[in-house]
């Protein structure tokens, strides 16, 4: 096979998923495999699906994956088996976090991953999965750019007011404001309303990325006007193992009262909270819908009511709500939650339609609904390769070919 191709790699701590668009000399770029290896560091596997969802690979890695340089390995050996010596002509990454100055997609220096590393504690979950594929790829791909692509630089169009965090200002001086996250995520939804919602896309907006992360932006005219996360990924909805919104006295209290350290309390905060943390029994929300206990009741309970309450907020920030979009793994694939999230906010005037919502169907608001709710699967692979060609300028027949190299 000899077309040039671009590679995504969207790292987390025990997967790293990838996705390969193919280009045919002079033709456009098309999808032409989509994988993940799960299980990192415990028992890996590789598997991967054409464009059409055909099954390509689904095998224990050839070689032992440890981390996520293991991973980027493995991945890279099927792909040469596959792809052959066909033209690398660039690799796309997601990052968390951008900080103050990375508003926008960026060819990756060791420099620049200097300063992305320094940006760590803000997004401690995320950030070293992020950057380790991309100092591997660095260094086994001397001659293929690197791009990182931010969830922070969607929302960089909110107003002043949205960033603000209320401390003294020389500390806000020097980066401490409310950046916002899943900004991936969010572009391609408001790049796809057109098509799919086009009756709401230059409106207002609040979409709901519901997963393991949780957030909720509001958009006017598919521009971020305001998002529930913040300066960390800890901030808004209740989470997986996140606690969302909180009183910062709970904090001096960890420290003060309860004698924590610095580190016991950033593993409370961001590994043993949200839904684990009340349920005491899963972060994992069908777990919870499943569970007879007092506990995961509570827990999903929490979750719809602060969705709801940050709806209603977010709703005031816009001066009104023209639609509703569920993305991401809950958003998309729990009917239960959804249900129980525009029947909180049916005030608002969303009308659920239980039956295109059990069938989830693209629309699950009635014909009659003055706020209409939506469900639009988010692609965040399909954003970074966008970003990753239109940095490295390879909407063109072949403009990178000779920096390009071969896995």
């Amino acid at each position: 096979m000899t077309n040039d191709y671009a590679l995504v790699l969207n790292a987390g701590s025990s997967s790293l998923k990838f996705c390969v668009y193919q280009k045919p000399k002079g033709g456009a770029w098309d999808l032409g495999a989509r994988g993940q290896i799960e299980g990192i560091g415990t028992a890996p596997r590789l598997t991967a699906k054409d464009a059409g969802g055909l099954v390509l690979v689904d095998q224990e890695p050839d070689i032992a994956v440890r981390d996520g340089r293991d991973a980027l390995q493995a991945v890279t050996s099927w792909l040469r088996s596959r792809f052959g010596n066909a033209p690398l002509l660039g690799v796309g990454h997601r990052v968390v976090h951008g900080g103050a100055r990375f508003t926008a997609p960026t060819v990756v220096t060791p420099q620049i991953l200097a300063e992305l590393h320094r940006l760590t504690p803000l997004a401690p979950l995320h950030q070293p999965y992020n950057l380790a594929p991309i100092e591997a790829a660095l260094e086994r791909l001397p001659g293929v750019p690197q791009v990182a692509c931010f969830d922070t630089s969607f929302h960089r169009s909110q107003p002043a007011v949205a960033d603000v965090v209320p401390l003294p200002r020389e500390i806000c001086l020097a980066g401490v404001q409310r950046y916002g996250f899943h900004g991936l995520s969010y572009e391609y939804i408001a790049s796809v309303l057109p098509e799919v919602a086009p009756e709401i896309a230059g409106g207002r907006v609040i979409v709901a990325h519901l997963g393991n992360g949780a957030s909720l932006c509001a958009m006017k005219g598919g521009r971020s006007v305001d998002n529930s996360l913040g300066f960390t990924a800890l901030d808004g909805l209740c989470m997986g193992t996140r606690p969302g919104s909180l009183d910062p006295g709970v904090v001096l209290y960890l420290f003060q009262t309860l004698g924590m350290n610095a580190k016991e309390v950033e593993t409370i905060l961001y590994k043993k909270c949200g839904l684990l943390g009340i349920s005491g029994i899963s972060k994992d929300m069908r777990d919870l819908l499943k569970s007879d206990e007092p506990s995961a009741r509570l827990a999903v309970d929490y979750f719809v009511y602060r969705a709801a309450k940050e709806i209603g907020a977010l709703t005031a920030v816009l001066g009104g709500i023209d639609g509703l979009v569920f993305t991401a793994g809950i958003g998309e694939n729990s009917a239960e939650i959804r249900r129980r999230i525009c029947e909180s906010s049916a005030w608002l005037g969303i009308e659920l339609d239980v039956e295109a919502n059990a069938c989830r169907r693209a629309r699950i608001s009635t014909a009659s609904s003055k706020v209409s709710a939506w469900v639009i699967p988010t692609n965040e692979e399909l954003m970074i390769a966008r970003h990753t060609a239109h940095v490295l300028g390879l909407s063109g027949a072949r403009p990178l070919a000779a920096r390009g190299g071969t896995l």
